[in-house]
């Protein structure tokens, strides 16, 4: 990625614009990721700083994040040191990715101190450090006590990290620079200007050795260090492939541009949908692998039930065996290892052998017989009962899968978490304090008519929103034999326009496992139509005079 030292300069002239603000609030959501609100007189903005691995970096940011219930120890201390102080300084050290923050504020003594965030952007190596007045360090995020010669401990001395010795082309006379990387002895002039200048990333340095003439280029970039063009590169799917401070033409047509009018607005949109997925999946792989793992022994458990079902197939003929031996006790011998009979259910009356036990009487192997076809009986209806519910637990842990694919927040994996919890599938902790109780945070929409329509995120959502909030008259709606969202319009009872019915079925459909699909079935009925069965897991219900209608899911509704 290409946020090197040329491109945090036009960051740091950015967030220049905060300087005279106070820390009003300092959030910790993630454990390398520190958010702090600055305001003053007709400015309020958020400052991200982040240490997180390939995404390090520091902007200002018009996102919301999720923060934990409990804050961090690092948090607090950031708190006690840094609420309420005034930005007085924002400074980068050359053309390096390491950026300082200096406040104005008083300790717990009343004596005033000028504390420093500094934020090492460097790849492989990013951290957050709160340093003292003094240059010794309060805290960081990622500490470190193997290189002794730079400890990242609290008490230790900070010292900025070893310097490349590279060339800051804003201090430096452009012709003798050019001739300088026009003399190197690498062949590639791109590694050239990699080599000799000070905070340029390689996709920076590429470009510039497509330019031709060296010191042009040189000047093109100085141009675009002190004001910026901001230019994110965007791949066919859509998604972000890399972002610049300077037009980028290497790459032919492959990529299309798109241009933001700040830094920071350009690194909200690159940064946070990537970090938010990164976040949530981490929070999620634990239980992503518990359903894979339910389900998988589910799934074993179900076919050995099938196939001792199968086996029992055959049961009649136990009970025929029994009745055979029981009619022709006259005509067997004890001790007679075979019964050979005429089987009158037989149409045409053929001629059979029965195995006997020859320890046991006639009558003793009839009685077998017909002991093990109740015994039989018994186990097919026991065995039908359990494939059933085998099959709904399958479908069951499918359908809060196919939940969790579609969390966006931390909550949503936290309320599908209680719901494996309340379902018996997680150890409830008994030493950990209760979750503050917070209502559920449903998606909600309105139709073009002013009805709501709510959108289950989760199953005890989807149950919550069917069977507590909705009454009789409002319209349900859900994908036809596909785990999905249960959707309610808020109508009471009124008749809904084909407008609104097909915008409520492609919110169903989008909201499901076919919201990559076209021609998605979704069928929607009155909430009068819906039950749910006394024991069904959670998000199950059954529903009668349906209607069906074809739809496309759609991401921009």
């Amino acid at each position: 990625m290409a946020f090197d030292g040329g491109f945090l300069h036009n960051v740091t002239r950015e967030l220049q614009t905060a300087i005279d603000s106070h820390v009003d609030k300092i959030y910790q959501p993630a454990r390398d990721v520190l958010v702090l609100t600055l305001r003053k007189k007709g400015f309020v903005k958020k400052l991200v700083l982040s240490a997180a691995s390939g995404t390090a970096r520091v902007h200002f940011t018009e996102q919301k994040y999720e923060n934990p219930e409990t804050p961090p120890m690092f948090c607090m201390l950031a708190r006690k040191i840094y609420s309420s102080a005034r930005l007085v300084a924002v400074e980068q050290k050359g053309l390096e990715r390491v950026i300082e923050f200096t406040f104005d504020t008083t300790n717990e003594m009343g004596d005033r101190i000028s504390p420093k965030i500094v934020c090492e952007l460097i790849t492989g190596s990013a951290n957050i450090i709160l340093v003292a007045d003094d240059g010794k360090i309060y805290d960081a995020v990622h500490r470190s006590d193997i290189d002794s010669d730079r400890l990242i401990v609290s008490g230790a001395s900070y010292n900025y990290p070893d310097s490349q010795n590279k060339t800051n082309i804003l201090d430096c006379d452009l012709k003798t620079l050019a001739e300088e990387i026009s003399n190197a002895q690498s062949a590639d002039l791109s590694q050239s200007f990699l080599q000799t200048l000070e905070g340029v990333s390689p996709l920076v340095c590429r470009e510039l050795a497509n330019n031709g003439d060296v010191e042009t280029a040189l000047q093109s970039l100085k141009n675009s260090i002190l004001s910026g063009e901001y230019i994110m590169l965007i791949k066919p799917d859509n998604t972000p492939a890399d972002f610049c401070y300077m037009p980028i033409s290497q790459y032919g047509n492959l990529y299309t541009t798109k241009q933001f009018a700040t830094p920071s607005e350009l690194l909200d949109a690159f940064y946070y949908e990537r970090e938010n997925a990164a976040r949530i999946n981490k929070a999620a792989a634990d239980i992503t692998k518990l359903l894979s793992n339910l389900t998988s022994r589910a799934r074993r458990r179900m076919a050995i039930r099938q196939k001792e079902l199968a086996e029992n197939s055959d049961r009649e003929d136990l009970r025929i065996n029994g009745e055979l031996i029981k009619a022709n006790l006259y005509a067997i011998e004890q001790g007679s290892a075979v019964a050979r009979v005429q089987n009158y259910y037989d149409e045409n009356l053929s001629m059979i052998e029965i195995p006997l036990d020859v320890a046991l009487t006639p009558q003793q192997n009839a009685a077998k017989y017909f002991k093990d076809y109740k015994k039989s009986c018994a186990a097919v209806q026991s065995l039908g009962a359990l494939i059933e519910n085998d099959q709904k637990e399958i479908e069951y842990l499918e359908s809060v899968s196919e939940s969790l694919t579609r969390c966006k927040t931390l909550s949503d994996v936290v309320e599908i978490r209680e719901e494996l919890s309340l379902g018996g599938y997680i150890r409830q902790n008994a030493k950990k304090s209760p979750r503050k109780k917070v209502g559920p945070q449903f998606t909600e929409y309105t139709s073009r008519e002013g009805y709501k329509i709510i959108v289950g995120k989760n199953n005890l959502q989807n149950d919550y929103i069917t069977c507590t909030l909705a009454s009789k008259g409002d319209m349900w709606f859900h994908t036809k034999n596909i785990h999905g969202s249960h959707v309610v319009v808020f109508c009471g009872g009124a008749e809904l326009s084909e407008e609104t019915i097909l915008f409520a079925a492609r919110l169903a459909a989008q909201n499901s496992k076919a919201s990559t699909s076209s021609n998605v079935p979704v069928d929607y009925t009155p909430i009068k139509y819906v039950k749910k069965p006394s024991g069904a897991k959670a998000g199950m219900v059954i529903y009668t005079t349906n209607k069906t209608v074809f739809v496309t899911p759609e991401d921009d509704l």
